[in-house]
């Protein structure tokens, strides 16, 4: 009782890396298509990653999951950094599907947010709660996940030091 098998736990790296697999292959030229359209609507908000950024930031998001899954799966899903990663995960999802409503077309992660984040996201928490896992609330997914994303892609950016295609992105429009 208050154990979930170690497949929940490691079903989030599955579910991750099939939707991250969407992203690496649309982010970087979404953002080149996409920025004037992003730019229009968002002054201000200047939008393109090279796709060094997106499978540096893609790799080390990839850590923190891997990472989460493996407390996760040993400790039954009792893991708190699990349960946050897991509810983070979840919020990524609607989030996307927000995105392409607010874009009013696609936008990267969006079809598989439907299908494999949310679905997942779902599944697992009733798993935990059937299990008697106890759970904690959204509260430290909910402050963690933004940080946790703008730390990935802040180190992103170092370490391909901020380049697209290899030159520094133009300042001028």
């Amino acid at each position: 009782m208050g154990r979930v098998p170690a497949g929940v736990a490691w079903g989030l790296l599955a579910a991750w890396v099939v939707h991250d697999a969407e992203e690496l292959a649309t982010m970087a030229r979404w953002t080149q298509q996409a920025r004037s359209r992003l730019e229009e609507r968002l002054p201000g908000v200047r939008l393109e990653v090279s796709q060094a950024h997106v499978n540096v930031a893609i790799g080390l998001m990839g850590g923190v999951m891997a990472a989460a899954s493996a407390l996760g799966a040993r400790t039954g899903g009792r893991s708190a950094v699990f349960q946050a990663a897991l509810a983070g995960f979840g919020m990524h999802g609607v989030v996307h599907l927000a995105q392409a409503a607010v874009y009013r077309g696609y936008t990267p992660g969006v079809v598989t947010a439907p299908v494999v984040v949310i679905p997942y996201s779902v599944w697992a928490w009733r798993r935990l709660r059937r299990a008697g896992v106890p759970m904690r609330g959204p509260g430290a997914a909910v402050v963690a996940f933004p940080l946790v994303l703008a730390g990935v892609h802040a180190l992103a950016h170092a370490l391909t030091g901020g380049h697209r295609h290899g030159r520094r992105p133009s300042r001028h429009r």
